[in-house]
């Protein structure tokens, strides 16, 4: 009797990503209406630009290969730095996994090897299952220790007020926003990396914004990758306004974007916090900005951060 073997996957959670799109609407020179999501190629007098709502990307996909009786699952993994990635069965039937299930592993961008195979328990019997997995972006950090301290992200000589800082009432009371901090500046104001590293995300193609808590997805940010495994992340910014693309290796000081209001936001300004992975979960981790003096200090509601110049670096870490 032949045996069967379905095989199903799911992917149960991932990090958000999108890519916008926009449509032109123009009438040609005969007068002949066009719709496209590319501009055209000569001016028209009567062009209309409607921006579209940005689409889901994904980045990561568990894949299977080698024999169909005995599979195995590798991960392609399309993002510019390491993710960890839990895999569970959401359905067994007469199947087993080599090693077994559940298991995490923390895959580089690329392709990874074989990571398990799943095999008949009784071969002469029907067998079924369906696989789950959910990921989250950088490799996971069970004992981080900041060992860095930032430059504000604002050019130097520039001044802005923090509206909210660690522990804010309005928007910094979960884990990936506990030790946030708000600094109100116009749209447009240039945005500047705080520390170096790998961007891993540049998201830019959000357009709207407000309280309303269903824009909590939609805000434009910019994800980087610190050498001791942290993440800063610049959030709300201004429409198709990065600098930066994922991949590129960035140097503190240097422009990456514009502050915006896009996302779940009460007025124009620049949400920055930095981010570990702890254990399948991200959460942000206390850091302190350097002043102009060249000292470390902690923000703090209602104070002014200063824009400070590579000669009052001071122990920053560039």
């Amino acid at each position: 009797m032949k045996t069967s073997l379905l095989i199903f996957i799911v992917l149960s959670l991932c990090s958000f990503n999108a890519v916008g799109k926009k449509l032109y609407k123009f009438q040609d020179k005969q007068g002949i209406l066009h719709f496209t999501d590319k501009p055209p190629e000569t001016e028209q007098k009567q062009l209309e630009v409607r921006q579209l709502k940005p689409a889901t990307k994904q980045l990561l996909w568990l894949l299977q290969s080698g024999e169909e009786r005995h599979p195995q699952f590798y991960i392609r993994n399309d993002y510019a730095g390491p993710v960890e990635v839990e895999i569970d069965f959401s359905e067994r039937n007469n199947v087993q996994a080599t090693p077994d299930l559940p298991k995490r592993f923390v895959i580089e961008p690329g392709k990874s090897d074989s990571l398990f195979q799943i095999n008949a328990i009784d071969e002469h019997e029907p067998w079924r299952l369906a696989l789950k997995y959910s990921y989250i972006i950088g490799s996971p950090l069970a004992h981080y220790s900041a060992n860095a301290s930032y430059w504000p992200p604002i050019a130097p000589n520039t001044a802005f007020q923090i509206s909210q800082a660690f522990g804010g009432s309005f928007s910094h009371t979960d884990e990936q926003n506990k030790y946030a901090v708000d600094i109100v500046m116009p749209v447009g104001t240039p945005v500047y990396a705080a520390r170096s590293g790998i961007v891993l995300e540049a998201e830019d193609d959000f357009y709207k914004g407000g309280t309303n808590k269903a824009y909590s997805s939609e805000a434009n940010n910019i994800r980087i990758l610190h050498d001791d495994g942290s993440m800063a992340i610049y959030a709300h910014l201004e429409l198709e306004k990065a600098q930066v693309y994922p991949g590129l290796a960035v140097v503190a000081g240097q422009l990456i974007g514009y502050s915006g209001n896009t996302g779940f936001s009460s007025g124009p300004h620049l949400h920055f916090a930095v981010q570990i992975n702890k254990g399948m979960a991200l959460v942000s981790v206390p850091f302190t900005f350097i002043n102009q003096q060249g000292q470390a200090e902690q923000p703090s509601v209602n104070a002014w951060l200063k824009g400070i110049t590579p000669s009052q670096m001071g122990n920053a870490v560039e």
